[in-house]
Formats: structure tokens, sequence, C-alpha cells
């Protein structure tokens, strides 16, 4: 009994996405030499610093820095990063404007709402509509926050 077998072929769907130009592999090419090489200076760190001198000058190396390096070349790099982030911290402490200066409150890229049609605007949006981006104007957040007035409860009856 002779049965015919039916190749069923099945074809990928092609993605709605179009296709993303080919990349350079450079960036993979340098990030593997760096890295290489990183590892090296490391390997060459940590045998210099705790290799004896007769290893050393077995290996045909004469010359090489003090060891006090191998102590003050990391004390130094943490107090450089160490700096860095103080030096980032002041400048952010000096350039913020002080509690009683309106530049606290104020800045030149504050957007307010007009004040005379901010209220139909929102009251006609409709649900699905995204609302314009304000600031919201200090004395109204006052008034919200801190006034004296209980806002008024349903009574259900």
């Amino acid at each position: 009994m002779a049965r015919s077998r039916r190749r069923s072929t099945l074809s990928v769907p092609e993605s709605p996405v179009a296709a993303y130009p080919a990349r350079s592999r450079a960036t993979e090419f340098y990030g593997f030499i760096v890295w290489t090489s990183t590892s090296f200076l490391f390997i060459l760190y940590v045998m210099w610093g705790f290799f004896p001198d007769n290893w050393i000058l077995a290996m045909g190396i004469e010359w090489y820095p003090s060891r006090e390096w191998a102590i003050l070349l990391p004390a130094y790099s943490i107090m450089a990063v160490l700096f860095t982030y103080f030096v980032y911290f002041s400048l952010a402490l000096f350039s913020t404007p002080a509690f009683s200066d309106l530049n606290a409150v104020f800045d030149s890229r504050s957007q307010y709402p007009d004040t005379g049609s901010a209220r139909e605007k929102y009251l006609a949006c409709s649900e699905q509509k995204v609302l314009d981006l304000y600031d919201i104007p200090l004395g109204m957040v006052n008034r919200a926050a801190y006034s004296r007035q209980r806002p008024k409860k349903k009574v259900d009856g």
C-alpha cells in the first residue's frame, strides 16, 4: 500500500516592524579590546604588588616602580572619586536658590494656565483628552494643603 506523504511547509509570518539596518560591530570589537587590556593590566598590577622581587627579576623585568605605589594608586583613585562626588554635591548646593528667593518658587521655565479661561478649559475637556501640562501656583497649593475649611461631606439620606 503506497501512502502519499504530503510535506507541510510552515511559513514564518512577516514582522510588522521594519527590520533594523545592520549595525557596525566596531563597538563590540573595541569593548573586547578594552576588557582584555584592563584584565591584562590588572594581572600585571597584582603580580607587581604581590610577587617577591626575585620572581619579578627572574621574569626578565629589571625595573619597576616602588611597591608603595601599589597602595598609593588605589588610594589616590578612591580619593579622586570621593573628591569628584564632593565637588558635584557642592556645586548643586551652591546653585540652589535660598528659600527666601523667588527663584525657589518661579523660574524661567514655569508655565501657568491663563487665569480667566483655565476653569472653562478643564470643564470642557472630555475624559479621553490629555490636558496641557502646567505648574500649579503656590497660592493654590497652600490653599489646598493648609486651608482651615473642611470639605463638605455627603450625607446619604
